[in-house]
């Protein structure tokens, strides 16, 4: 099983933030990604810049006959399907994408003078992250510390906790 991160602060030609995540799913199932489970949608503030718009997550876990170099090559045109641009760390975007977990492996490799750790190296310290996984898979746990989901969010800062607000969005009306 692999879980991709999916989130959204900003708008693009084919839509808001909700219609962005929604298209990305799209553009990933036509490039081979069976998509087994999605969470609820979770708004967060944007970080490190709060003034920034809020972002728009989702989780998903798929199953994919890819190889890790072609699940990111697919992630990475979705992107930019959505003009995506890497100028500047955290800033605003139309679609991110990341991986975090290719079915339970640990990675550590470059690709296009970008480096890549998987799982993704951050994942314990996002709300956006955890929360939505819990949703989907309340039993996962990381592959490289082998910690608990529930674990992990309990290690989270108070405004972590309490700065992500779930919304329930009806995925068929979009």
């Amino acid at each position: 099983m692999i879980i991709l991160s999916l989130g959204s602060n900003l708008p693009s030609k084919f839509g808001d933030r909700f219609e962005n995540l929604i298209c990305a799913i799209s553009f990933l199932e036509k490039g081979g990604a069976k998509i087994i489970k999605k969470s609820s949608f979770f708004e967060t503030p944007s970080y490190p810049d709060k003034t920034n718009p809020k972002y728009i997550n989702i989780i998903i876990s798929i199953n994919a006959n890819l190889s890790v170099l072609e699940l990111i090559q697919l992630i990475i045109s979705t992107e930019e399907k959505f003009e995506r641009k890497r100028i500047k760390k955290n800033e605003p975007r139309t679609c991110d994408i990341d991986i975090i977990d290719f079915k339970k492996e640990i990675l550590n490799f470059k690709y296009k003078k970008s480096d890549f750790s998987i799982p993704h190296i951050e994942l314990s310290k996002r709300n956006f992250v955890l929360y939505p996984i819990k949703e989907i898979l309340p039993d996962w746990k990381h592959p490289k510390t082998k910690e608990s989901v529930d674990s992990l969010i309990q290690k989270l800062s108070d405004e972590d906790r309490k700065s992500i607000l779930k919304i329930r969005k009806n995925w068929y009306n979009l």
